[in-house]
């Protein structure tokens, strides 16, 4: 039978560091909250419920996660005293039984799945407590992970460290896993006798020795465990995050010559074969197909994009932008809320909005399709194989037929059905000798505007 898992996520901090009115753990890492993050990694290790541990901002998590359709149930710890006590906010969820117990922090977005399964087979195995460390040349102001043979002892804080102790290497990374049966009794014998009068979580140790329980340690990179407490550890944990991100893309068979300037949004999918060229930015909803080439200085959020298609340089693909296989947008265009059928190009300085563009269709550089009175959106349907002619306006809501002709610079205000041309433009007049009156006129202007 399958082991039943509780996953206690300690979201309470105020984050004052931060000097942001939003919760701590709401901050983003690659477009999602940090404590999505520790959710999804909870998640992926099968946890069966959440106990989310709330307090400043409660509400505010409670509707971010509840936004995402994350089934949690939430405390509240009414005053900051200590993890040991905001473990035991979360009591009733404990009390309702679970053979796992995963503690974790709202503002740790780095944590692995892997780490998470490592502690669940410990406990599997044997172990009642399940500490996570971490090994680091500078381990000043750490807890120490004391250790006789295969043991945990206990975490000595730094400011208690003997000499010794403090020459270990080996500290705490804060995260924890409990054997359900026992961590009731754990937390009872929890006390808040020390300096700042608050309970804590790593007293856990000690006491489960003295109840000769088994604990464990086991090692997780320090990079795994970083805590965020101000926008310049935000920053920090993002470019690690992205880092990741770059190498698993490379790593599934995406091209990228300058990695380091592409940032990924945390649900960005792309295919086999794809080519990212440098300083491209992804936002939420970005979906890649094979063989698709996106070049340098794009920006993407929500759009699908075709197998071989092409965008930019100097692309813009906002929400609803679809695009079809070979299809191509370039640079300087703007696509929004738009279908681009198979093999149909936009190839620059052009905005097409609210529209469906059939296959093999041609847009012509500096075309707009005028989607907006002011109040309303309306549509712009273009054919199959129409060719739309250089500088064109074409106001919605209107519609060009399959195999129709824009002539260039025109503003196209009525349907153009199949196979017609469509002219909207002024027939031009030529007046010789007028540009050699118009100087005169113009520099006279100029003269009596200097006397006066």
């Amino acid at each position: 039978m399958a082991r039943q898992c509780l996953t206690i996520i300690l979201a309470a901090g105020k984050g004052t560091r931060m000097k942001s009115p939003l919760p701590k753990v709401l901050h983003k890492v690659a477009g999602l909250p940090m404590v999505g993050h520790v959710v999804a990694c909870a998640q992926q290790v099968g946890s069966d419920r959440l106990a989310i541990v709330t307090g400043h901002g409660a509400d505010q998590v409670a509707e971010a996660l509840s936004s995402n359709d994350i089934q949690a149930e939430y405390f509240v710890q009414t005053e900051q005293l200590g993890t040991g006590d905001a473990v035991n906010a979360a009591r009733p969820a404990i009390d309702a039984g679970a053979d796992d117990v995963l503690v974790m922090f709202g503002d740790t977005p780095l944590v692995e799945p892997e780490t998470l399964s490592t502690a669940r087979q410990q406990l599997a195995d044997g172990a009642d407590i399940v500490v996570v460390g971490f090994r680091t040349s500078e381990p000043h102001g750490y807890g120490r992970l004391v250790e006789e043979g295969d043991q945990l002892k206990a975490i000595v804080e730094e400011k208690e460290a003997s000499i010794e102790q403090k020459a270990i290497t080996f500290c705490n990374g804060g995260l924890m896993a409990f054997n359900g049966k026992h961590l009731p009794a754990i937390l009872d014998q929890i006390d808040n006798n020390n300096n700042k009068g608050e309970y804590y979580l790593t007293d856990a140790v000690e006491i489960a020795n003295n109840m000769n329980l088994k604990v464990q340690a086991i090692e997780t990179p320090m990079a795994s465990i970083l805590g965020v407490n101000t926008r310049v550890e935000l920053a920090a944990v993002e470019a690690i995050w992205q880092d990741r991100a770059r190498k698993r893309h490379m790593l599934a068979g995406v091209a990228m010559i300058a990695p380091e300037t592409v940032f990924f949004h945390h649900d960005t999918t792309i295919g086999e074969n794809v080519s990212l060229e440098p300083n491209i930015f992804f936002g939420p909803g970005v979906h890649i197909a094979d063989n698709a080439k996106i070049r340098a200085y794009s920006h993407l959020e929500g759009a699908k994009i075709g197998v071989g298609a092409e965008i930019g340089p100097f692309a813009r693909l906002r929400p609803g932008a679809q695009l079809g296989a070979s299809s191509k947008v370039g640079n300087f265009c703007e696509v929004k809320n738009a279908e681009i059928a198979e093999g149909s190009k936009i190839n620059h300085l052009s905005y097409i909005g609210d529209a469906i563009i059939g296959s093999g269709a041609n847009i012509g550089a500096g075309t707009i399709t005028c989607n907006y009175d002011g109040y309303n959106k309306f549509k712009t349907a273009i054919g199959a194989n129409a060719f739309i002619g250089s500088n064109s306006a074409l106001v919605a809501p209107v519609s060009i037929g399959d195999n129709a002709y824009v002539a260039s610079g025109s503003v196209i205000t009525n349907d153009i059905p199949d196979e017609a041309v469509g002219f909207g433009r002024a027939r031009q007049e030529t007046k010789l000798g007028l540009a050699t009156k118009l100087r005169a006129r113009f520099k006279a202007i100029k003269e009596a505007a200097k006397k006066g």
